[in-house]
């Protein structure tokens, strides 16, 4: 399913509110009167009763009974990395600037990467700099007609770039973001791809 918000009713312990449900691997995020996280145990037993997503604590979520269990689906058999990625066998991806040899291990046994910086299905970046992103451009070519660009950058206390300043860099060269993931727990991912017609 990846990353899906929707704006619901919701009933929680303090009362009924309205605001927006959004499910971000591996934690559920509601966003109405106040935020509320949810991960972990307060996702274990997920459930659907009469079209609401209802948590182990008694919390619901209406979003209707097909998307309720497409939710509680997604929830119970979370994806992993590789599947956020959209990383398929036989892909030709890269990694350039990412220091993070468990990626590059999980990769290997999905699709070796590679070294040269031609036609790639998906080149993954990691840039935490002005600098950095000032290369996209130079990286755009690399893709295949179809191709994706992720850029990995630090989140939380460790940010040193804006998702919005990763985003305008990447618009600057012609591409357009369509998805975001969480990488790991200290760095985040957005997708670009090229610009249609």
């Amino acid at each position: 399913m990846g990353k899906a918000a929707f704006d619901v009713r919701a009933t929680l312990p303090d009362g009924e509110d309205v605001g927006r449900l959004q499910w971000e691997a591996p934690r559920l995020i509601y966003r109405g009167a106040e935020r509320r996280v949810f991960d972990a145990a307060a996702l274990q037993d997920v459930r659907v009763e009469g079209g609401d997503l209802v948590l182990a604590r008694g919390e619901r979520f209406a979003l209707g009974a097909a998307q309720a269990a497409k939710w509680a689906q997604a929830i119970a058999n979370p994806p992993g990395r590789l599947e956020k990625l959209g990383v398929k066998a036989g892909m030709r991806v890269a990694i350039l600037d990412l220091d993070d040899a468990g990626f590059a291990s999980e990769l290997g046994t999905r699709a070796a990467p590679v070294n040269d910086l031609r036609d790639l299905d998906i080149l993954v970046y990691g840039a935490d700099s002005d600098q950095a992103l000032a290369r996209i451009g130079e990286l755009v070519p690399a893709l295949a007609d179809r191709g994706a660009l992720w850029v990995v950058s630090l989140k939380g206390k460790l940010l040193k770039v804006k998702d919005v300043e990763v985003m305008a860099a990447a618009k600057a060269f012609g591409l357009v973001d369509n998805k975001v993931c969480s990488f790991s727990e200290t760095r985040t991912a957005l997708r670009f791809t090229r610009r249609r017609g």
